[in-house]
């Protein structure tokens, strides 16, 4: 969950014309998340591993490749040095792809299947970040237009269309799987549906937010941004429970 946070915020984040939408300290503030977010990830996928398994190993490397990447363009940005930055950047997206590919070979499903579940978590989780504090940042730029936001809103009800798909495309059945972290989540496929319902809730959160930021007055944004809270909410539930099948 950790790795697909930092694809898919790095993603949006210089995929989309940001960069010469928004002041370049909202790279930095992004920047700092993504490489705790990321080192967070290394050290969890450090603890994962298991002697022989070649995905997992790959999955170590990039890991810490993609969290190093990331600080060195934060210091970058900080020395303002900030085309060396947006390109180094630029490079960490397909690095954090090649890291869900690695990672997708660690699950006992299917590489493609898993992948795309991987990839559909990013976008998913990714627009959530993103679109948090996105809205916290129009409280240091007064004067930012509404572009950003509502791009960054239709990106996440896209997501959420891609990651039910992905939910589902998993199947509703029963597993083995950790029944140390939790009998009930492994029992009758209740993980799935709980799932599937958090990333319902999280779509309905997505069209109050769309809702909210037709208002005209300043404090639509900030209202917006209220609903991305509980997004980060809804959305980080549904991932929990959708992940736990690639638990051994």
């Amino acid at each position: 969950m950790l790795a697909e946070t930092v694809a898919g915020g790095a993603a949006f984040l210089f995929l989309m014309p940001l960069w010469n939408e928004v002041r370049h300290g909202f790279f930095k503030v992004v920047g700092i998340t993504l490489a705790l977010l990321g080192l967070g990830a290394w050290g969890a996928t450090a603890a994962a591993r298991q002697p022989g398994v070649v995905a997992g190993d790959q999955a170590w490397w990039l890991a810490l490749g993609v969290t190093l990447a990331t600080t060195l363009w934060v210091l970058l940005m900080f020395l303002r040095v900030e085309r060396p930055a947006r390109v180094i950047g630029y490079l960490t997206v397909p690095a954090s792809l090649a890291w869900l590919g690695a990672l997708a070979g660690t699950s006992e499903h299917s590489h493609a299947l898993a992948f795309f579940q991987l990839l559909a978590g990013a976008a998913f989780m990714g627009s959530v970040m993103d679109g948090l504090l996105l809205g916290h940042w129009y409280l240091t730029d007064r004067r930012l237009s509404r572009a950003p936001i509502n791009r960054m809103t239709t990106a996440l009800l896209v997501a959420v269309v891609v990651e039910a798909v992905a939910v589902i495309s998993g199947g509703f059945g029963a597993t083995g799987t950790s029944v140390e972290l939790s009998p009930l989540l492994t029992a009758a496929g209740v993980a799935a549906y709980v799932s599937i319902g958090m990333v319902l809730a999280t779509g309905l959160i997505a069209f109050m937010i769309r809702a909210t930021l037709k208002g005209e007055r300043p404090t639509a944004v900030q209202a917006a941004t209220g609903f991305y809270y509980l997004a980060v909410v809804t959305g980080f539930t549904a991932e929990l429970a959708a992940k736990i099948r690639f638990l051994p």
